[in-house]
């Protein structure tokens, strides 16, 4: 099974060092998020050299204001990767009162990754999905947008999808009626899979880095699928992404799952 993980902390979890060996092991191919540009190294050392973990430089809405000092070293860090995430927005209740200055730094992050020719760019979106779909309809040569856990009502999703949106969904958003309708809503060819472990979980425990392709199985039930049909459409699906991403001047970060027809897994 080619089992690939869109979004995944994998700094966060009790033994990182431990989970991402297992991982790599395993042939998981991973988007290591992270939160503030200052974990961007450390996190970058738990990829081993030439395997199939990548390493995305992230400011998370929910630290944006108390971290917008950091911006200086994410502008450093910018020209050295092709993935961006996690940023975004959070409209929940506890974050709120900062959703202007969370703006203001996303507003800064996508304008910075228009001018270096584009990123893939994974983005949170809770409780502000309108809000977030108007700042990149205002910021198109940012690059690709991959909406993560995008628990949205479908009429917003369609927008995003025209908008020419990605989506990452994962076994804790199908967890609920409402994450799965809006997987539902989701156009398939757009779609990847993702855990947001160690966040998400499945029966109260944290999902290990790819999930075991319990993503793979929850679509495969929702779309009357075989899982085998949804791993090879996520994986073409993937690969479409990383193959047609917009990149500025960095390094070739290409995971061999894009390069080989046999993925390993």
């Amino acid at each position: 099974m080619a089992l690939i993980d869109f979004h995944c902390h994998l700094d966060l979890y009790p033994d990182p060092a431990a989970t991402a060996r297992k991982a790599a092991e395993d042939g998981v191919y991973i988007l290591s998020v992270t939160t503030t540009p200052s974990a961007f190294a450390g996190t970058s050392a738990l990829a081993p050299e030439g395997g199939r973990i990548r390493t995305a430089l992230g400011m998370h809405p929910e630290l944006a204001a108390s971290r917008r000092h950091e911006l200086r070293l994410f502008h450093d860090l910018l020209p050295t990767v092709e993935y961006i995430g996690e940023v975004g927005l959070d409209g929940s209740p506890p974050h709120r009162d900062t959703l202007t200055a969370q703006a203001e730094v996303l507003h800064e992050i996508l304008d910075a990754c228009a001018a270096a020719g584009g990123r893939i760019i994974s983005l949170h979106s809770r409780g502000a999905p309108e809000m977030l779909l108007d700042m990149l309809e205002f910021e198109p040569l940012a690059g690709t947008f991959v909406l993560h856990w995008f628990s949205a009502k479908p009429v917003i999703i369609e927008r995003a999808a025209k908008l020419g949106c990605w989506f990452s969904a994962g076994p804790g958003m199908m967890a609920s009626r409402s994450g799965r309708d809006a997987v539902d809503a989701m156009p398939l060819d757009r779609l990847l899979p993702e855990t947001d472990g160690p966040f998400g979980m499945a029966q109260g425990v944290p999902l290990a880095p790819g999930g075991g392709g319990a993503t793979y199985r929850d679509v495969a039930a929702l779309k009357m699928m075989s899982a085998k049909e949804v791993e090879r459409l996520m994986t073409s699906n993937f690969r479409r992404l990383v193959a047609a991403g917009p990149r500025g001047p960095v390094r070739d970060l290409t995971p061999d799952v894009v390069r080989s027809d046999n993925p390993r897994g």
